[in-house]
């Protein structure tokens, strides 16, 4: 059972929508702050702003990388991966080239992988006070077993630090299948991020329970409120009970 503290610090506090202004992104961050929530997502036009919003406080600004579709060139994904950092960025969630990847193209894939972790780490070379980290979209959804085990293969092996199930813009977001594949792949050592329709505690927990430890929603102060780990550890002594 996770302690209210351990479960805030699992949220991604995501706000990703095209209609999402300024307001809605300093109430988040403010809301973030409150909670304690692991970090921001909000579209890259609102880096600065969430930046300045979250300075001195314990939450992470992050921001995505070729959202939703990963169908950028691997130039333009770097460009977009230093711009994010240098407005103050602390973790990218970047959408993998699903388009290349379905085409078998896997060296254009993997070259492109290789090279955003590689802009992160001379990052940390110029940046002393702080580590960013990566995440690698792999839309879950859209990809076989076999296409899912590889993909984790060529994203674990580049040294990125989770992978995420999905954009959550695509037909379904995180299974509890899919995490318990992915972390079978890439072992205990590397994040994995489920995201796409997490709406309930129930639905985070079975997640979490599966492997994984971070959650992406938009949905995460209603969790945090709704989370009672005093309350679900009585009705699991019940159930136990009973069931004896």
């Amino acid at each position: 059972m996770y302690t209210r503290e351990q479960f805030a610090k699992m949220m991604d506090y995501t706000l990703l929508r095209a209609t999402s202004t300024r307001d809605d992104v300093i109430r988040i961050c403010s809301e973030a702050r409150d909670y304690h929530f692991a970090s921001v997502c909000v579209l890259p036009c609102w880096v600065n702003t969430a930046a300045r919003q979250l300075e001195g406080s314990d939450v992470k600004v992050g921001t995505v990388v070729s959202f939703p579709y990963g169908a950028t060139s691997r130039a333009v994904k770097v460009a977009e991966a230093k711009a994010a950092l240098a407005k103050g960025a602390e973790e990218l969630d970047v959408v993998m080239n699903i388009s290349a990847f379905k085409s078998g193209e896997y060296e254009i894939v993997e070259r492109e992988v290789n090279d955003l972790v590689d802009v992160l780490r001379m990052n940390e070379m110029i940046s002393d006070d702080k580590r960013a980290q990566i995440k690698f979209i792999i839309e879950t959804c859209f990809l076989t077993d076999p296409e899912k085990k590889l993909a984790c293969e060529i994203i674990r092996d580049a040294g990125a630090d989770f992978i995420k199930t999905s954009t959550g813009t695509a037909q379904r977001g995180a299974t509890v299948d899919d995490i318990r594949f992915i972390r079978r792949i890439v072992g205990p050592g590397m994040g994995v991020k489920a995201a796409g329709g997490i709406r309930t505690v129930q639905q985070t927990l079975e997640l979490l329970d599966a492997g994984a430890n971070r959650i992406g929603t938009s949905a995460a102060v209603y969790l945090y409120q709704n989370y009672n780990p005093e309350q679900i550890a009585r009705e699991s002594h019940a159930a136990v009970d009973k069931a004896s």
